[in-house]
């Protein structure tokens, strides 16, 4: 009489754990993926944050907002002195605005990578924008100076939320809106988001 050949539930327990362990070891690389991810939004945040704060502690005024960044040659556009960085935080204007101007002069600071002419605001992490400004769309209840980025995944927006504030995108020092600049009022796995973190 022949044996059937086959496999033996030691020999099944033992390929059910290891493909357990290979599992877990994926989903935990995504996991440190994803942190990683939301940590270099915060980390552009600081680099922007001590940016403009050692331009104002240089100069004494903001960068957009400067009355004499023509320092650096007539070429330069300068503020009104106002003390506001005034214009969408994502203005495109053709006659740029006190917020395309920040970056100019944070350029011709030396406090920021660019040319020295370009207004344009910088890339971020997710390929959006990350802006600077005093003008808050009117649904974000930021009535300060702000950083936003654009295009943020809901996962990573989620995750800088509960790392840095209360977890209600429509609350505290970091807020958020939809990226037709609608209320955000919870994170959908559907959607992308402009995060605005309150200096």
């Amino acid at each position: 009489m022949k044996k059937q050949a086959g496999f033996t539930l030691v020999e099944i327990a033992i390929v059910m754990v290891i493909i357990g362990l290979l599992l877990g070891g994926v989903l935990k690389g995504q996991e440190i993926i994803t942190n990683a991810k939301a940590r270099n939004i915060e980390n552009e945040f600081n680099g922007v944050t001590a940016a403009i704060y050692s331009y104002q502690d240089r100069y004494r005024a903001y960068p957009g907002d400067d009355r004499t960044a023509d320092r650096w040659g007539t070429t330069i556009a300068i503020g009104d002195g106002n003390g506001r960085i005034d214009g969408d935080f994502d203005s495109a204007a053709a006659t740029p605005e006190e917020s395309q101007n920040l970056w100019m002069h944070l350029r011709n600071a030396r406090l920021i990578a660019g040319a020295t002419d370009d207004v344009t605001q910088p890339n971020n992490t997710f390929g959006g924008i990350t802006g600077v400004s005093m003008d808050s769309p009117t649904t974000v209840g930021i009535p300060w100076l702000f950083i936003a980025f654009t295009n943020i995944p809901p996962n990573i927006a989620h995750i800088i939320e509960a790392r840095l504030d209360d977890g209600d995108p429509e609350e505290g020092t970091v807020q958020a809106l939809l990226l037709d600049k609608t209320n955000a009022t919870v994170y959908a796995e559907d959607q992308m988001y402009i995060l605005f973190f309150a200096l």
